[in-house]
């Protein structure tokens, strides 16, 4: 698949789209910032027909309610989808008709529909306007009438993909299609026609790289902008990476099926299905057939996991002697479930699990066959007018329906962490019934029918999947943290200990989907596994689930769809005493197709060195509880006779100036005989009168000394900083070091790329934000500086905090032995630690930077 054109195509088309859309409405005198005269009878001279007035007024409705930016790239959206639905469709022979749309029986763009218009069977269409269009030569207006037709006859098999078109949004069809860059031109020729045969996974990349510029936008890093409602789908969708899915779905669905039939074969046929290095998946006393088992997917996007789901389950299906064709049916109508808050990414999802399921059953879009995906609907069209109409003097109707109206009352926003109340679905869905089976006279039932069949059914339908329990959940879910007033109000509401991005909220909500003893799998950031933010998280799944097993990707793996370290992962939904299955791939540096060579290598070799059987009571005595599958038992045991560091170590976070140019200098910049070297508390310096005193800033990977390199302006004990470093009322520096101030210490940088690297540090410095320092009794303090940068002291670290910030309390999470500090150990450490600081010592003084520079040792 050639992910750069279809890439460089689907950027494209989302601008093309937007300006054809965009003209369409400029030409029914339709513009943005413009006062919109709502009926027109004529424009430029020319007759507006009826259905014209009617979608013109709803067009300037619908641009009214949203906006008139929404409402346009919702159309192109649309659009989009529908053209690469099309195309998908008759590249794979899926179009009943069996005649091309866009390209002839070569793939080239000269649509066989144009030259067989006369007799192609499409349901609807009216020979005698085909007939008037060839007559008129008019083969633009004939290949968008043709295409039209095409979709509202695809809506009976697949009507969420294809709406009926006989509203405003056939009043935007874009123009001059047939043009050879046009939108489907240029899909036409610019794609391979054998992506599109490469099952469905294409849908899924055009969808993700269209919104992908929208992405960009709506994150805004730089400046933590916070999402609006409208923009939550662009600014979370990623389309999730195909043998990531297939883990997933391999160690979940494929897992649960093989436990509850040790006699199945599907393990053959699951490439990345884990198991201990015994070889031995433990079996469950639990019957259940196929038809009984329910994938979810609460965030379905492009439908990526589900179409996957329905593979595994073909095969389990095809095991328990069902034809391939009653199958498909089966599975789309009892085992895959999903849900989004965009509509347009719920649309592709069905269409895709659609089309795998049209592969094996072509009744399959004859209409008759329910699928269970949704997008999640707003209730603010259910008024107390309308809920009196369909209760109907029930009281019990009456209070579920205002249940509805009120959990749904920002779905689009919320989303699946909803929770739904206790409903008497049987008896909504039999009053729906009803009202549909009856007529009203009367325009305003009538309307209010409408809203039962179109808006209401949806939003039951959505209630009804969100109260279900599933035995697998699988998900890619949105990552984001800057959220609006009222989503983050309900987040603290509901999810208070797991607020720090969505992706931990969804993690703990999706526990609620799951049954007791079912998976939920996941692919999400890294933090979760180590940062303080997490910490409650990490505690309740390692207090009440199980980690089954686990990929801990290489840093920067997936940094072409998304600037974030990741990890995926599948957890059972109960606690257990089984060790869990770890891949540790942080020594693969390289994209996704590295990290899934490597999985693929320890599958077939557990021996490797960095797969890993670890129970999940061993995270429970590391404080913090990270998910330091990689430390062993000698490692972990440590904590159980370990000594509080705190008792001899300080930790300290250093200064920020405020104004780093203005007050710090590189020594060599400044008056030498205006540094104060030497002094060892802030009175005597700030006698002395001088301007300049050594700083600590940080700086490169170096252990044990060094790194001497800035003077900062602490003039009149800092008088400077302190007192005229403002910005409007705030003041922008801060904690100045205090009574630590000019006292020798440990020192270290607070931001690297490589390993943690600390130094010893003489009298006479002060200490910056980037340099953070460590206060220990002089006594002891070369033998923690020994122990702080060691190998041993490397792992833990590396397991408590393997971010690239290193805060100055993560020291204290150290395990400290007193073989350290007693006697005979100490006297040995602490004559190698001079050693070592005096060899660094030596060599930093060797080079003209160091301001205790003698001369070269060459020399």
């Amino acid at each position: 698949m050639n992910k750069t054109a279809i890439r460089n195509y689907a950027v494209w088309a989302r601008t093309a789209l937007i300006d054809a859309v965009t003209q369409k409405a400029f030409e029914y005198e339709i513009k943005e910032d413009q006062e919109m005269v709502v009926s027109l009878d004529a424009i430029d001279g020319r007759l507006l027909s009826t259905n014209e007035k009617e979608w013109r007024r709803n067009l300037i409705d619908e641009i009214k309610r949203k906006s008139f930016t929404q409402v346009m790239e919702e159309v192109a959206y649309t659009w989009f989808n529908r053209f690469i639905a099309l195309r998908y469709m008759e590249v794979n022979g899926f179009i009943p008709s069996r005649v091309r749309v866009f390209t002839n029986e070569n793939g080239e763009f000269k649509p066989d529909i144009l030259k067989e218009a006369m007799t192609v069977e499409i349901e609807g269409i009216d020979r005698a306007k085909v007939i008037d269009l060839l007559e008129k030569q008019n083969n633009e207006e004939l290949f968008k009438y043709l295409i039209i037709t095409q979709c509202n006859a695809l809506n009976q098999g697949l009507p969420y993909m294809f709406e009926k078109l006989s509203n405003w949004t056939e009043l935007l069809f874009p123009s001059n299609l047939l043009r050879a860059d046009s939108i489907i031109g240029r899909m036409v020729t610019e794609i391979s026609e054998e992506d599109f045969k490469d099952e469905v996974e294409i849908i899924g990349w055009l969808y993700q790289f269209y919104i992908s510029e929208k992405h960009e936008e709506v994150i805004d890093p730089l400046h933590g902008k916070i999402i609006k409602k409208e923009d939550i789908p662009a600014a979370t969708q990623l389309f999730t990476t195909d043998w990531v899915v297939r883990y997933i779905l391999d160690n979940s669905l494929g897992r649960y099926w093989i436990e509850r039939h040790p006699e199945s074969q599907l393990a053959n046929k699951l490439t990345y299905l884990a198991t201990p290095k015994n070889g031995v998946i433990e079996t469950v006393n639990e019957n259940i057939l196929p038809e009984e088992l329910k994938v979810l997917d609460p965030c379905v996007g492009s439908g990526h996991f589900l179409s996957y789901a329905f593979d595994i389950l073909l095969e389990i299906y095809r095991e328990c002697g069902w034809s391939d064709r009653d199958a498909a049916k089966s599975i789309l109508e009892n085992n895959l479930y999903g849900l989004d808050i965009d509509d347009r990414a719920a649309q592709l999802a069905c269409f895709a699990v659609a089309m795998k399921a049209r592969k094996y059953n072509r009744r399959i879009l004859n209409g008759e066959t329910r699928l269970n995906i949704f997008a999640m609907q707003d209730s603010d069209f259910i008024s107390e007018d309308f809920i009196h109409y369909f209760a109907n003097s029930n009281d019990a109707l009456r209070k579920d329906i205002n249940e509805l109206k009120i959990i749904f009352n920002n779905a689009k926003e919320y989303g699946s962490i909803i929770s739904v109340p206790k409903l008497n679905f049987d008896a909504l869905y039999e009053r729906v019934d009803i009202i549909r089976r009856s007529f009203a006279d009367d325009l305003f039932q009538r309307e209010d029918q409408k809203l039962v069949e179109e808006r209401l059914l949806p939003i039951i339908k959505q209630a009804e999947i969100l109260s279900k329990k599933y035995d697998i959940v699988a998900t890619n879910p949105p990552y984001m943290n800057k959220y609006s007033p009222r989503l983050k109000d309900y987040i603290n509401q509901h999810f208070a200990d797991y607020k720090g991005d969505l992706f931990s909220v969804f993690m703990f909500r999706n526990f609620a989907f799951c049954k007791e003893n079912g998976y939920s799998g996941f692919m999400t950031p890294n933090v979760w596994m180590f940062i303080k933010s997490y910490e409650e998280l990490r505690k309740y799944i390692i207090n009440n689930k199980s980690i089954t097993t686990l990929i801990q990707m290489a840093k920067g793996a997936f940094f072409k769809e998304a600037t974030v370290d990741i990890c995926t992962f599948i957890l059972s939904n109960k606690k257990s005493d089984n060790a869990g299955l770890y891949f540790r791939l942080e020594d693969f540096k390289g994209d996704m197709e590295v990290q899934k060579q490597k999985v693929l290598e320890a599958l077939g070799n557990t021996n490797c060195g960095y797969f890993y059987e670890t129970p999940s009571l061993v995270f429970d005595k590391t404080p913090g509880t990270p998910i330091a599958f990689w430390l062993n038992e000698k490692y972990v045991s440590s904590y159980d006779f370990s000594l509080d560091i705190s008792k001899y170590i300080e930790p300290k976070i250093g200064m920020v100036t405020g104004d780093t140019n203005r007050f710090l200098r590189f020594w060599q910049e400044v008056n030498y005989s205006n540094i104060g070297f030497g002094f060892n508390n802030s009175e005597d310096a700030k006698k002395s009168n001088l301007t300049w005193f050594p700083y600590q800033k940080g700086g490169n990977y170096r252990r044990w000394y060094g790194n001497n390199e800035y003077v900062v302006n602490w003039k009149n004990d800092g008088c400077e900083i302190k007192y005229d470093n403002y910005m409007g009322s705030r003041v922008r520096s801060h904690n100045y070091n205090g009574d630590n101030a000019f006292k020798g210490a440990l020192t270290w940088s607070s931001i690297t790329s490589s390993k943690f690297s600390a130094r010893y540090v003489k009298d006479g410095f002060l200490y910056d934000v980037a340099g953070p320092f460590c206060q220990v009794e002089a006594k002891y303090r070369k033998v923690i500086l020994a122990y702080i940068i060691s190998k041993v002291a490397s792992e833990y670290l590396n397991a408590i905090n393997p971010t690239i910030n290193f805060v100055p309390g993560t020291l204290l999470a150290l395990p400290f032995l007193s073989d350290i500090i007693e006697n005979e150990s100490y006297e040995k450490i602490n004559q190698i630690a001079n050693e070592c600081i005096s060899a660094e010592t030596e060599d930093w003084d060797s080079f003209e930077t160091s301001w205790d520079f003698k001369k070269h040792p060459l020399v």
